[in-house]
């Protein structure tokens, strides 16, 4: 490994080394907050570099700082993995029953080490004026018992202060190997739940005229609740309310006394999220016209990534130049959510996606079968540290 002074190239030296930190994380995945091999993998790798590593930041995160002064650009990588039994057969594939990584996280560790080793062979005659601070976050895929993600906890154990930009990316599975989306604006929604319990009296099914029927009522409450977006929502502001689970009864002749029901909430902007749990819990009082009741509670989950208009467009401008303009692929809204939006709020800066297609076999994130081409490892790393050394450059580094 040796420093080249194009900076794809010099990511491009690094490739095994990438692959081997992906590969021994995948096959050792940990659920969020439970990082703890994966932080002391960070922290050793780093420590072998020179990078003197904090742990225990966030619960289980990693966080490293390179040079020093103003400005700071913060760059994230998460390391959590999912509660999935991996059907890959390759000889990487987790070794733990139930945990694998099916997002990308373990390639995400990866490159942002590769990014630290980069920066240590770099002379420091070429590095911009200031400090990159490499965030390794725990938990991107849930929350603990008080509903703070890994990102949340990074922010309350000081993480982010004195950062002045931060940036992320991000693998996907579906898009062509080598191909760089980034969007100018919104890139993930507000994520919020649902869950509630319709009240009924139940009853014999050869008799339901003798009570109240809490099956009928939700009938006409999902009309009301699909309702929301189609006839309450400016039909020009995004916005979801999707069910996902409904459970009553277990008898064929009786009507049950009460019906389950949850679901996701999905949004952009503040008002608009406000506003549909308003709607939502209004849509409820058809319940009580119908004589039944109910007990609605709604979550606040991750707020809405907003990447940064003048980074995004500093992304797709470094994309081609260092790929060709044909790399680029014009970002579409998504309803999806990430954490990394705690992060953007508190200082200005964007995630894209890193096209990592594997073959031509649908490998979605979030399933048994996810994978990725560890081939387009060089190109997160090289795209990272040379956006940060541009945001440096101009605040003044």
């Amino acid at each position: 490994m040796a420093y080249h002074p194009n900076r794809l190239e010099h990511a491009r030296s690094l490739q095994d080394q990438l692959v081997a930190w992906r590969r021994d994380i995948h096959m050792h995945p940990e659920l969020g907050f439970e990082e703890y091999r994966t932080a002391k993998t960070v922290a050793e790798a780093l420590t072998e570099m020179g990078i003197e590593a904090e742990t225990g930041i966030g619960v289980t995160g990693v966080v490293a700082r390179i040079g020093e002064g103003k400005p700071v650009i913060g760059i994230r990588a998460d390391m959590d993995a999912l509660p999935i039994d991996e059907e890959n057969e390759v000889p990487y594939a987790s070794e733990t029953a139930n945990k694998m990584h099916a997002c990308g996280h373990d390639a995400h560790t990866a490159m942002l080490l590769g990014v630290a080793r980069m920066l240590t062979e770099i002379p420091a005659s070429d590095r911009p004026k200031g400090e990159i601070r490499l965030l390794f976050q725990p938990s991107e895929e849930r929350q603990d018992a008080e509903g703070k993600s890994g990102a949340m906890r990074m922010i309350d154990d000081g993480a982010l202060e004195g950062v002045d930009q931060v940036i992320a990316l991000h693998v996907a599975s579906g898009l062509e190997a080598g191909k760089i989306e980034i969007r100018s604006g919104y890139a993930m929604a507000n994520a919020d739940a649902f869950e509630a319990t319709i009240y009924g009296s139940g009853g014999h099914g050869a008799s339901p005229h003798r009570g109240t029927d809490p099956i009928f009522m939700l009938a006409q409450l999902l009309n009301a609740i699909w309702g929301i977006r189609a006839r309450r929502i400016n039909p020009i502001e995004p916005a979801i309310i999707s069910i996902g689970s409904i459970r009553a009864g277990d008898a064929s002749n009786v009507i049950p006394a009460e019906v389950y029901i949850n679901g996701t909430i999905r949004s952009y902007s503040d008002e608009i999220r406000e506003q549909l749990h308003e709607e939502l819990d209004r849509a409820f009082g058809v319940v009580k016209a119908l004589g039944g009741d109910y007990k609605l509670r709604i979550y606040s989950g991750y707020d809405a990534t907003y990447n940064d208009p003048e980074v995004a467009k500093l992304i797709a401008q470094i994309t081609g130049e260092m790929l060709g303009e044909e790399h680029i692929e014009p970002g579409e809204p998504g309803m999806g959510a990430e954490d990394f939006g705690y992060m953007t709020k508190l200082a200005p800066g964007a995630m894209f996606m890193l096209g990592a297609k594997y073959d031509d076999k649908e490998r979605g994130h979030h399933t048994p079968i996810f994978n990725i081409d560890e081939s387009t490892f060089p190109i997160g790393s090289a795209m990272l540290i040379e956006t940060a050394f541009r945001l440096m450059k101009q605040n003044g580094g």
